[in-house]
């Protein structure tokens, strides 16, 4: 175990199955169609050679959603109300702006790809789907409850391991697989350090950090306890949980990953196909599970991880506005409690579909998505590993050393992959 805190706070236990739960949202809201795109499209034009990325981003997952759990669960705020209560305005703004830039993008490139996956078997204009698709998951953000959205998600999580059986049923060669999975190849290109700042973008997105951390708190009010003084403070018992849930959901969304850039390095990379441009071609890395039915399964898993993370990156940037703003937040709250948060929910929702009538390539956008958040995330990071170390937000529950040294090192790899990719564009 990485942490170790003394909060003598008595507190019901949390079932297991609600820990599996849990986990797999965020696991599985991580692989969103941003992902699901620059995944494929890593194994595409690099076969093999990026499957390192997966076992070697699954640490820096698990530490950087940890601290962001327990800086919610200890604090009893989300990530922004922290910043916003402990920190300089102009911090707060030049942090926020960042993420909503980087959620808003995200959102928009997710959107496309939902629509353009709908598109292979309805007929209709891309941007008319994107319309009718955010209505709709935005009436479900609205009218839902928060346990109904949580049980929705849980079981959409389920269609990513689609992907799981596509892998196994390509028939990857064993050597190469060991090849790129233990022997990192990193060229210094434009165009590996652009997949490369991509992947681990999308998979450290900052919409992760501020979601988990306002989960902690939604689940502490679910419990009823409305009062920041009731939410304060954290049991071991309860970090260990949060540790073991959280490493379950890293490892499922890191399992994804790993199978997505096999499947599609196995498939398209081999035959030479190695730019994807539109979800059909991407439909391709499942011809070994279904044949001519692998467009539907591709589908089923753009469309469902799609409704899981959208809402979650339009419900975030809403958190993340509303707590700088010092509204009243939260999915429990109703909209005319709440209504800045559900307004603001609406309006990235609203920003995210206009993106789509610009007509820009769904496939191309995911991986700029990717990219965005790749830069976006260094210094929210490295906020959040100071925020955990503030003895006034955290008590004794500061992070121990080997807590300190992985998120060090985790903020340093994507600053230097940030920094490479720069440098790239000078070649």
């Amino acid at each position: 175990m990485i942490e170790q805190a003394d909060n003598g706070t008595n507190r019901p236990k949390q079932g297991f199955g609600r820990a599996v739960g849990s986990a797999l949202i965020v696991g599985a809201a991580d692989d969103d169609c941003s992902a699901i795109g620059t995944y494929a499209s890593a194994g595409a034009k690099f076969g093999p050679d990026l499957l390192w990325t997966a076992p070697v981003t699954l640490p820096m997952m698990y530490i950087v959603v940890y601290l962001s759990s327990k800086l919610g669960q200890v604090s009893g705020r989300g990530l922004f109300q922290v910043i916003a209560d402990f920190y300089p305005r102009w911090l707060l703004w030049s942090v926020l702006v960042g993420v909503l830039i980087g959620n808003t993008i995200e959102a928009a490139a997710d959107l496309g790809a939902m629509a353009a996956a709908i598109n292979l078997f309805v007929p209709l204009p891309i941007p008319v789907i994107v319309a009718f698709v955010a209505a709709f998951m935005f009436a479900l953000q609205v009218f839902g409850s928060y346990d109904l959205l949580r049980n929705i998600f849980r079981v959409l999580a389920l269609a990513l391991l689609a992907y799981v059986i596509s892998a196994i049923l390509a028939k990857p060669e064993l050597v190469p697989v060991l090849s790129g999975t233990l022997l990192p190849k990193v060229r210094f290109s434009r165009e590996y350090l652009s997949i490369l700042v991509a992947i681990i973008g999308t998979t450290l997105s900052a919409y992760m950090y501020t979601w988990q951390s306002n989960q902690e708190v939604e689940e502490e009010i679910a419990k009823g306890r409305t009062s920041l003084e009731k939410r304060k403070g954290a049991t071991e018992e309860e970090l260990s949980r949060s540790r073991r849930d959280i490493l379950i959901g890293m490892t499922f969304s890191n399992l994804i990953m790993y199978s997505i850039i096999l499947s599609t390095g196995s498939t398209l990379h081999k035959v030479g196909q190695t730019q994807i441009e539109t979800a059909a071609q991407a439909a391709e890395a499942l011809r070994p599970l279904a044949g001519d039915a692998a467009g539907i399964i591709f589908a089923a898993g753009v469309i469902g991880v799609g409704f899981l993370a959208v809402p979650v990156m339009t419900t975030g940037a809403a958190f993340d506005v509303a707590q700088a703003m010092g509204w009243k937040n939260g999915m429990s709250a109703k909209p005319l409690e709440a209504p800045g948060f559900y307004l603001a929910t609406g309006a990235f929702t609203l920003i995210g579909v206009t993106l789509n009538f610009f007509g820009f390539n769904p496939m191309q956008a995911l991986v700029w998505a990717g990219i965005v958040q790749g830069f976006s995330t260094p210094p929210l990071l490295l906020l959040i590993l100071l925020m955990t170390n503030d003895r006034r937000i955290m008590g004794d529950q500061v992070n121990s050393r080997s807590a300190n040294i992985l998120g060090g090192i985790t903020t340093a790899v994507i600053f230097a992959a940030s920094a490479g990719l720069v440098a790239s564009w000078f070649l």
